[in-house]
This record gives C-alpha cells, sequence and structure tokens, in this order.
C-alpha cells in the first residue's frame, strides 16, 4: 500500500514540475517581443523518498527556473537616439517613482513631460553630471547618480568653468621692462604676442578674452588677460584692470613649463574659470596657438542628442554647439543569473548575486553602448514551442502513473 500512495506523490510532483516548466515556456512566449527580456528556463532536480537504503522507490522532482540574464540579445536599430541598448555586459541603472534603483537591459527611453528619459515600463535611466563623474564604488556611488533629463522646450546656458590654452612662446622674444607689462594697464603696455578666447557668462553671453604673453626676464614670462569689452580704441589702457595675471617660467634645456602651469581667470558675469596652461612651451620658434577649448555655451535650444558607444549624453544645440550634458554608467554584479527579477522587467541585487559596482562603458568588464538600438528579447519561438509539447507530453505521462496509480489502488480495496 505504501508503494501505491508513493505513485500518487510522484506522479503528482511531476505534473507540478512540468506544469511549472509550461508556466514559464507560457512566459516566454508572451515576453518573445519584450525589449531586453531574458528567457526563463526550468531546471529539474531528483527528489528522493527519504528511505537510504536504496530498496523503496517512488521519489519524485522539483523545479527551479531561472531567467538567462547575463545572455546576449540581438540588436535591433531605430530612429531614436535615446533608444539605448547594452552590447555585452551590465545593466542600465534605472529608478522608480520613489527614487529605488534597479538595473535593467530594457532602453527603451523616451523624455516623459518633465524631460526625464523613461523606459516603456516607467523605470527613469540615471547618470551621472559629464562635469563630475565619481570614481565608482560599491557602497555609495549608486547613491551620487541623477536622473537624465532632456528639456527640449526651454534654452539652455553654461557658464564657462574650465578651459584649455596651450601655445608656444618664442624663446628669442626680447624682455620688456616691468614698467611696460600689460598687467600695468598703462598706454605704453607692451607685449610679445597676443591672442583671444571666447568664453560665456552665467546667462550664455559671450565673453572674448584678451590674453597677452610678455617676457619678463630670461625663461619667464607674463600671462595678462583682459575683457576684450574694457579694451580702448588702441587697446591699452583698458577700462579696468586685468582679469587676471600669471608668471610662467620655462625649463632652458628643453622649453617644458615648470611653474604656472594652471591660471583661475573670472569670468565677468560669470564663475571663476580653470584654465590649463600645462602644454605651454618656450621653443625656437615664432608664436603659435597649438589649442585652445573652453567650456560653457551661449543660450540655446536642444536640437539633437548624441549618445556615445562610452555613455556620453551629448546636446547638440542650435546653436552650432555640443554640450556633454551627462555620462550614463553600466551597472553590474559577480553572479548576473541570481538577480531577482521583477516586474517591468528589472532587477535587484540580492546576497546571491553580490553587489552593485559601477562603470563606465567600454571599460574594464563593460561592454558598449549602442544608441539607437534596442535588445531583442533572447526568445526562440521555434525552441520554445518545442518545449511546450515535450512538457505536455510528459504532463500527459504523469497523469497516466497517478491513472495507473488509481487502477492499482482501487484492486488492493477490492481484494476479500
Amino acid at each position: 500500500m505504501g508503494t501505491t500512495f508513493g505513485l500518487f506523490n510522484t506522479s503528482i510532483m511531476g505534473m507540478a514540475a512540468q506544469a511549472n516548466a509550461l508556466a514559464n515556456i507560457s512566459e516566454n512566449i508572451a515576453n518573445a517581443n519584450t525589449v531586453g527580456y531574458k528567457e526563463a528556463t526550468t531546471h529539474f532536480l531528483t527528489v528522493l523518498n527519504g528511505f537510504e537504503s536504496g530498496e523503496e522507490f517512488g521519489g519524485g522532482v522539483a523545479t527551479k527556473s531561472r531567467y538567462q540574464i547575463d545572455a546576449q540579445g540581438g540588436l535591433q536599430r531605430t530612429s531614436s537616439s535615446t533608444d539605448l541598448a547594452v552590447k555585452g555586459n551590465g545593466f542600465f541603472v534605472v529608478s522608480d517613482a520613489s527614487g529605488a534603483t534597479f538595473l535593467t537591459r530594457a532602453g527603451s527611453f523616451v523624455p516623459d513631460a518633465q524631460g526625464r528619459l523613461v523606459n516603456a515600463a516607467g523605470y527613469y535611466l540615471m547618470g551621472f553630471d559629464a562635469k563630475d563623474s565619481p570614481a565608482p564604488s560599491a557602497t555609495d556611488a549608486l547613491s551620487g547618480m541623477t536622473v537624465v533629463r532632456v528639456r527640449t522646450d526651454k534654452l539652455i546656458a553654461n557658464p564657462s568653468t574650465n578651459g584649455v590654452l596651450s601655445a608656444n612662446l618664442p624663446a628669442g622674444a626680447s624682455i620688456t621692462p616691468a614698467a611696460n607689462l600689460p598687467s600695468t594697464n598703462s598706454a605704453s603696455a607692451a607685449y610679445s604676442a597676443k591672442t583671444s578666447m571666447t568664453t560665456y557668462d552665467n546667462l550664455g553671453a559671450r565673453i572674448v578674452l584678451d590674453v597677452y604673453y610678455t617676457k619678463s626676464a630670461a625663461n619667464t614670462w607674463e600671462m595678462a588677460v583682459y575683457n576684450s569689452a574694457d579694451a580702448a580704441a588702441g587697446g591699452f589702457p583698458y577700462s579696468s584692470g586685468p582679469l587676471a595675471t600669471q608668471t610662467m617660467t620655462f625649463d632652458p634645456a628643453n622649453g617644458d613649463i615648470l611653474s604656472g602651469s594652471a591660471a583661475t581667470v573670472p569670468i565677468p558675469g560669470g564663475a571663476s574659470m580653470s584654465l590649463d596652461l600645462g602644454d605651454t612651451t618656450q621653443l625656437g620658434s615664432a608664436f603659435v596657438v597649438i589649442d585652445t577649448k573652453v567650456d560653457g555655451n551661449a543660450a540655446g535650444a536642444i536640437r539633437q542628442i548624441q549618445i556615445g558607444s562610452d555613455g556620453l549624453l551629448t546636446f547638440l544645440l542650435d546653436s552650432g554647439q555640443s554640450i556633454p550634458a551627462y555620462k550614463i554608467w553600466l551597472a553590474d554584479v559577480d553572479s548576473p543569473t541570481n538577480l531577482s527579477a521583477l516586474s517591468g522587467n528589472v532587477y535587484a541585487a540580492n546576497s546571491d548575486s553580490g553587489e552593485v559596482f559601477l562603470g563606465s562603458a567600454k571599460t574594464g568588464s563593460f561592454g558598449s553602448i549602442e544608441s539607437s538600438a534596442l535588445e531583442n528579447s533572447t526568445v526562440d519561438l521555434a525552441t520554445e514551442l518545442s518545449s511546450m509539447i515535450v512538457a505536455q507530453r510528459a504532463f500527459t505521462a504523469n497523469s497516466q502513473v497517478f491513472q495507473v496509480a488509481s487502477d492499482v489502488l482501487q484492486v488492493l480495496t477490492n481484494l476479500k
């Protein structure tokens, strides 16, 4: 009798296991076209009947469902630059309305009424301000992320805060007496070379800076920066003194700068700009500006959004300027297949998956970010339909075992 009742238990466990397999197959088929969906698989586990002698039979089976989270889906090209896909390892960091963060591969992002990039499941894309991306940290980097916003209904203006200016200063230039240096702002001021830089104040207005280089001693130069709008008809004197004065010294052996490689220039009506002069040289050739770069921008509307494979999101303005706005970092865990799957095609870290760590795309183990692309579901319909037939027949076979057990029990009951 005990063995007969064991048949009931075994067949019931078998039908339950195949029902779980059919449930996963059904979910896969339903999500065959869901962006970023990862196939659910069913793993069957042997369950013994508890007798260790090996003389008793009638064990069963149990199942465990697992999502193939680390599988790469095919990429489908789209016409929207805010449609994003990860090629390789990594996940986008997203947040819900409460601010809780999750991981996802579903990158169908579009701006909402507030300009926040949100995907079809209602999760907001997270990133860092392009100016101050922090070093990755498993414990606090997530807290420093912010929702990526794209405002097309307003003008954008950013003040200049950082600049680069490198030039070659002629080693054979004559020395100018201290009384005639440009920093004196006198009518007799003389200089060895001059250039200009365009910067921007807090309102996005262009502020042109006049930059004067003057040799003040052997291997020593003075750099004086003025607001071009304050210049007299002939240049000097300006209506106000220099915005900044910097002394630079150079190595006579190779012409490299020894001191004064960084300056701070307060922009009228704007911020203080850090100016990198580190590539300035003093060589035996004419004055030439090698490189000049300044951040900030004139007021303009967003005309287009570009997202690079490294995750740098750039605004292209109608003024023709390109403004780096956000850095979209990727996240990962030590064991992606153990992440907790939640509704909306998002995942949460747990003790089995390990802590979340962040990094820039295309660095370390992280993959690249593909703009104007979406990652397809990893479900193969042909495979799922074949698996469904196998599971269905296995379920039927287990139900037949149940019927046989019922018949055997009926025979035993009728014995006299």
